[in-house]
């Protein structure tokens, strides 16, 4: 049987739900055990999520400090030709997801409480 049969045959396998899948053990309270990983930044983690925007003057300087998009991703070119691209590097930053949602916490505040245009932030 080549490969391409067998991967068929087990995909029709699959399909027709012959196969069963096991549950995760559970613990005698009935809920799943918990995951215990070790994640230093969490503290600043939790201490970023947990900021609550109340003030316009605060709104205005987070927007301007978050950049809108990833300053690092570039192309370099020379004499009209691109040699070669940067990816944006934002993603290795391990609060980039929490910096971004702060920002749009301070683009809705402004918006939506103060009522101010925000065009230019974005």
């Amino acid at each position: 049987m080549n490969k391409v049969n067998a991967t068929m045959s087990y995909l029709t396998f699959l399909i027709r739900g012959i196969t069963s899948v096991e549950p995760a053990p559970l613990s005698p309270s009935g809920s799943f055990p918990p995951q215990r990983r070790f994640t230093p930044l969490r503290p600043l983690r939790h201490w970023l999520e947990s900021i609550k925007i109340q003030d316009p003057q605060l709104a205005h300087r987070l927007c301007q400090l978050i950049p809108a998009q990833c300053p690092f991703e570039r192309n370099i070119t020379v004499g009209g030709r691109v040699l070669f691209h940067i990816p944006p590097l934002c993603k290795l930053n391990p609060f980039y997801e929490e910096l971004v949602y702060l920002r749009f916490q301070a683009l809705c505040y402004l918006a939506d409480e103060c009522g101010e245009d925000i065009s230019a932030y974005c």
